[in-house]
């Protein structure tokens, strides 16, 4: 864009949008000038701010200021712990570590699996610089440690990253005594459990793999 034709904080909101995954400059632009659509042509200077704009200034001061993470699982929430570590109605020696709280999202929309969750927060990828302890893999191993679970079920992404932090915590975890198992191939290689729909995840649950 031309140096001066667009105000500071236009150019602060597009630079912010391009900071985001999969927003492209130009996509970060469009939504930048949709975000301020709601002023006409004739509208003076100090008319009101789109509404939009203003729904997403006020969903984004209430996810900055009542998120957290749950100190049990690690899923994003607003109370600690979440709903699901505090039901309990679920089956707490049932443990499904997957990556991101996307993925535990697909999980429970299955509304077949009643255990609970820990959320690694990433995948190892050496190659992108992320490590063992940039996840919370030690966190894991504590809940283990506190007794009281049967079975650990690697629900990590079918993907390179996926099976390769699969197998390092598989090594990290086989002297604990418990049972070890992985999502069933129901999914394809290469894929998101986010994306996968609710029969395909369901399937690879039922046919989990001891490990």
């Amino acid at each position: 864009m031309t140096q001066g034709a667009v105000p500071p904080s236009v150019t602060q909101l597009i630079e912010t949008f391009s900071e985001l995954p999969g927003i492209g400059p130009k996509t970060a632009s469009r939504l930048a000038f949709y975000l301020l659509r709601g002023r006409s042509e004739l509208a003076s200077p100090t008319s009101a701010p789109p509404a939009l704009a203003l729904r997403l200034a006020e969903a984004l001061r209430n996810l900055v200021e009542n998120t957290r993470f749950c100190s049990q699982c690690f899923n994003v929430t607003e109370q600690d712990p979440c709903p699901i570590c505090a039901d309990p109605t679920r089956d707490h020696g049932l443990l499904c570590v997957v990556e991101e709280p996307l993925d535990l999202l697909a999980l429970e929309r299955t509304e077949q699996y009643r255990g609970v969750f820990h959320v690694l927060n990433g995948a190892l990828s050496p190659m992108e610089g992320i490590f063992a302890e940039d996840l919370r893999i030690k966190e894991l191993e504590l809940r283990l440690a506190k007794g009281g679970i049967r079975e650990v079920i690697l629900a990590t992404n079918p993907t390179s990253e996926g099976d390769y932090t699969a197998a390092y915590l598989l090594g990290r975890l086989k002297n604990s005594g418990v049972r070890v198992t992985r999502l069933g191939r129901g999914l394809p290689m290469g894929g998101d459990l986010e994306y996968a729909d609710a029969v395909t995840l369901t399937r690879a649950l039922e046919s989990r793999q001891e490990l």
